[in-house]
């Protein structure tokens, strides 16, 4: 017999890969906003010492 209804853990399987993403972006700009912060204050430092 089948089941009737939806897939077993589609809801679930989705849910979990939307977070995933989430949290992947967000490691990932926090990562390129570090990477700028750290850029402009070699590029400040450098100017101060022209």
């Amino acid at each position: 017999m089948t089941k009737k209804g939806q897939a077993k853990n589609t809801k679930n399987k989705a849910r979990h890969s939307k977070l995933m993403n989430q949290k992947k972006n967000k490691i990932r700009e926090t990562k390129e906003l570090h990477a700028k912060r750290i850029k402009a204050a070699f590029q400040k430092h450098k100017e101060q010492l022209k």
